[in-house]
């Protein structure tokens, strides 16, 4: 598989809540299908399977054209601004569903483009492994070249040799007669050997052949060895769904609680914008008498905090919005049109939820896997004194060629690493990951119940708010009426305006609790797209101020 880093070209309209009116809002409610969708060119850093390119997306999710998506060109990631090579652009529109963004967050993540090396690398690893006991064809080609140019001095050797020649005949002439008269045979045999020799040698040779090793028995060790990088795969794939998991968990955490900041934001200027209605009522009553400069000054300050509150709302959102856009690296604000929900239906029973992480979570996948290079490395320490036969064999090339073939056998007879050391260090691993299984499932399960718990409180507590919000927005309403009346001061109206903004505030919160729950529970069974059935599925939706 082959991964590469592209870029994305997509909708940007900058979102601005500071100073936004009530009816500000409602008409941006009414027209963001207009100017919100208006395309300018972005840089945006995202990952790819450049084996899976031709394949389109939906949804505003679209290749730019068919010739940028089939090649693929260096690129700047708008976050860190590095150059990133095999990178090709998509036009993604600014406003996007949770699941236009989980789509997106497949992309664009570089850890889980980076787990998707490691599982290519271990994948090449195996498959490199798999032809080891496969037979070694090699050739070798030689060729040399000598030139030998030297003096040799034969001095020492020639005086050798005569006075051997001249000790050999002295012995021999006793047994001849005196008269007869002898030539000195060492000088004889000197005056043939030069006292030096000049040697001059050169020459070249070539070459060539063929050999062959084939190992036909090694024991079980290449299979061992080709299921330990496997399992080293396998634990490469559970690493990535762990992370991929906890990536879909901080973009539900980053999308919805940008949801709730600008429901905030919005809560926030509704009660500025009441304030500044109750203000200019309290000045008229001021300046006709109805109420005391106390009470005046009291309204002032409610307003002027309302404000400071406003602003604070709206800046939050802001940093709420970069946080998501921070994390889908774009280098525009994403507008999140998925809102807050949350169902009125009871869950499941909780053992459903647990049954569903002992079988899905891909913790208990990374135990597993670790259990099986246990075992492989058990099965290779027991081949450490099993035989290895090869087969071998040479030939060269020439007019008249020479051949050897055979086959051997060799044993380990003693040395090298301790078998008996080794087999017991393999069984402590496998003991440790069948240990390691219980304590990650009696985590599991508790972890389970305890999320299944919190999304069942989160939704009482919702549907317990509800009378809060009722109750506060009609004794609101009545202070109002009474400030008009002149029964009630601006003081009142402005307490009931903080409760019915607390209690608004305080169900918003309710439902982003529910929703974490929710997706912390569908995290801990390892289904988090499970979560969006339950999103698609509820009955209770909050207000959101951006639509596709």
């Amino acid at each position: 598989m082959k991964f590469a880093l592209s870029t994305l070209s997509t909708a940007v309209l900058t979102v601005t809540l500071m100073g936004l009116t009530t009816s500000a809002l409602a008409s941006a409610n009414e027209n963001n299908t207009g100017a919100q969708n208006e395309v300018t060119s972005v840089t945006v850093t995202q990952v790819v399977d450049a084996d899976a390119q031709d394949a389109s997306t939906t949804n505003n999710i679209t290749p730019a054209n068919t010739e940028q998506q089939r090649k693929l060109t260096p690129l700047i990631d708008p976050i860190t601004r590095k150059r990133i090579d095999n990178s090709y652009p998509l036009e993604v529109s600014s406003l996007l569903s949770l699941e236009q963004a989980q789509r997106i967050l497949l992309q664009v993540s570089p850890k889980i483009a980076a787990n998707q090396a490691a599982i290519a690398a271990s994948e090449y690893q195996t498959d490199a492994l798999k032809t080891i006991d496969n037979p070694l064809l090699f050739a070798r080609v030689s060729a040399s070249a000598y030139n030998l140019d030297a003096d040799v001095d034969l001095s020492t050797l020639k005086n050798n040799i005569v006075n051997d020649v001249n000790t050999s005949v002295d012995d021999v002439i006793p047994s001849i007669p005196p008269p007869l008269e002898l030539p000195n045979f060492g000088e004889l045999v000197g005056e043939r050997i030069p006292d030096s020799y000049e040697l001059k040698r050169s020459s070249s040779t070539a070459g060539a052949g063929l050999g062959v090793v084939w190992p036909i028995y090694t024991a079980g060790r290449t299979t061992a060895l080709t299921a330990a990088s496997n399992a080293r795969t396998q634990e490469a794939v559970a690493d990535s769904l762990l992370d991929t998991n906890e990536l879909y968990d901080t973009l539900i955490e980053r999308y919805f609680k940008a949801q709730l900041a600008i429901i905030a934001a919005y809560l926030r200027e509704d009660a500025y914008d009441t304030l500044q209605q109750t203000d200019h009522m309290a000045q008229r009553l001021f300046e006709e008498g109805f109420i005391s400069r106390v009470d005046r000054l009291e309204a002032q300050s409610a307003l002027a905090d309302a404000k400071s509150e406003s602003v604070n709302a709206n800046n939050d959102a802001r940093l709420a919005m970069m946080a998501l856009q921070r994390l889908l690296r774009t280098d525009y604000r994403i507008k999140p049109t998925t809102p807050l929900f949350v169902s009125s239906r009871p869950l499941p029973d909780v053992t459903y939820f647990q049954e569903l992480a002992l079988s899905n979570h891909p913790g208990l996948q990374k135990v597993a896997a670790k259990r099986a290079q246990a075992e492989q490395l058990h099965a290779l320490s027991d081949t450490g004194y099993k035989p290895t036969v090869m087969l071998y064999g040479y030939g060269q090339i020439e007019k008249d060629p020479s051949w050897v073939a055979g086959i051997s056998a060799s044993w380990k007879l003693w040395g090298g690493i301790d078998k008996t050391a080794s087999l017991a260090s393999s069984n402590a691993k496998i003991r440790q990951a069948d240990l390691s299984e219980i304590e990650v499932s009696d985590n599991l399960l508790l972890l389970v119940e305890k999320n299944w718990h919190d999304v069942n409180n989160a939704q009482s507590r919702y549907q317990a708010l509800q009378s809060n919000v009722d109750l506060a927005a009609e004794v609101l309403r009545l202070r109002q009426l009474g400030l008009q009346e002149g029964v009630n001061t601006p003081i009142d109206v402005v307490q009931a305006q903080t409760q019915s903004l607390k209690a608004r505030t305080e169900q918003a919160q309710a439902a982003n609790s529910y929703v974490q729950s929710l997706a912390a529970l569908m995290q801990s069974c390892g289904t988090p797209l499970a979560f969006n059935a339950y999103l698609n599925a509820a009955d209770i939706r909050l207000p959101t101020l951006y639509t596709e």
